[in-house]
């Protein structure tokens, strides 16, 4: 099979970087361009010494000119930048036939409103949102195959929505509810969920040995997760959901704990049979043998996103873990690469496919 030919708008940052990562040791890709305006001229190993050997491309700045060329050249364009980039660049791009894998949060949110809301910009190319697809391969494989904008969703919202994903299925299959309106997802993530650069609270001072909450209602994910229950799960009863996310002092792992009321048709259900059920053909997604309780180190560097099911009479608890920086960004990027180019899914993302294991 002959390889295609990508670009990462981005590359300095921490899912830039993963992906540099994981499609250097892809069989079938071929980087041709890296961008990042602040390490120009410089060969990535130069600044991530873990790459040495690995990858030695120099980045280019994100010119119209090396634009353009990536235009001609690239088959996919993964943008890895700040929000609001992606949607100034794509409509050119998908004009010129090149598809777009974007890890930003530009085409993510179908409403306008809520766009506008929640990142104070105005979305550039509304036409091409509409026609976005949202990147969660469990849920839209099919239409991420002809896809030409794929969203990659982001970290919290994956764990969130493949988390409910087998308790909305079966309540929509029910005549009344399984569980009461209220969800609440009480999620932690490493550091390097905040991007890199320097902010005081994520200085090693303030961060280590220190454990706080941020974001609590008015976090960005909160309607992205709400998207994915009530648009892409189409959950046929009220859910309100209260997400409330935790910075550890770590650097990378993600561990979101689901809890829900159950009613009393929601208490006779085997929920742990439900889930293994639901997840039985995911490479990607491992439910764990009922009293296996997951950990954050079990996904390091891993697209894997594990899942364990806790029932306690009227209370179901599902508990989360991936890495933030794989199945929770560039890993999922990639594996939506993979559906819409024709690869196994797993290429690139696993040591028997592939796989690349330089973690930095």
């Amino acid at each position: 099979m002959s390889k295609i030919h990508v670009a990462i708008i981005g590359g300095t940052g921490y899912t830039g970087v993963e992906l540099i990562r994981l499609l250097s040791c892809h069989p079938y890709v071929s980087i041709s361009h890296l961008t990042s305006r602040s390490e120009k001229g410089r060969k990535v190993s130069e600044i991530f010494p873990n790459l040495h050997g690995v990858c030695d491309i120099v980045y280019s700045d994100m010119t119209d000119d090396v634009m353009d060329e990536i235009g001609k050249v690239c088959d996919v364009v993964f943008f890895a930048t700040p929000h609001g980039v992606a949607m100034n660049h794509t409509p050119r791009l998908i004009a010129q036939g090149v598809k777009v894998i974007d890890l930003g949060a530009d085409f993510r949110l179908q409403d306008l409103g809520e766009f506008g809301a929640w990142y104070a910009l105005e979305h550039t190319c509304p036409d091409v949102l509409t026609k976005a697809v949202y990147g969660l391969p469990e849920i839209h494989r099919k239409q991420i195959k002809s896809a030409q904008v794929i969203a990659n969703p982001g970290c919290y919202p994956t764990t969130a929505i493949l988390g409910l994903k087998p308790v909305i299925d079966v309540q929509n299959g029910a005549d009344k509810p399984l569980i009461l309106p209220n969800i609440i997802i009480d999620a932690k993530s490493g550091v390097s969920g905040a991007g890199r650069h320097a902010k005081v609270n994520l200085l090693y001072g303030e961060l280590s040995e220190n454990f706080s909450v941020y974001g609590v209602a008015s976090h960005r994910h909160s309607p992205e997760i709400n998207q994915g229950i009530h648009v892409f799960l189409k959950s046929k009863f009220t859910q309100k959901v209260r997400f409330v996310p935790h910075l550890v002092p770590m650097i990378r792992g993600m561990f979101s704990s689901i809890h829900l009321t159950l009613t009393d048709d929601g208490k006779v259900l085997n929920w742990q049979e439900i889930f293994e059920k639901a997840y039985e053909h995911e490479y990607f997604v491992d439910v764990l043998a009922k009293g296996l309780l997951p950990d954050t180190r079990s996904v390091r560097a891993s697209n894997r996103l594990k899942i364990a099911v806790h029932q306690d009479d009227e209370v179901l608890t599902v508990l989360v873990v991936q890495d933030n920086l794989v199945k929770g960004a560039s890993g999922q990027a990639i594996q939506n690469m993979n559906i819409l180019c024709g690869f196994d899914e797993r290429c690139g993302l696993g040591v028997d496919f592939g796989g690349c294991a330089v973690v930095p």
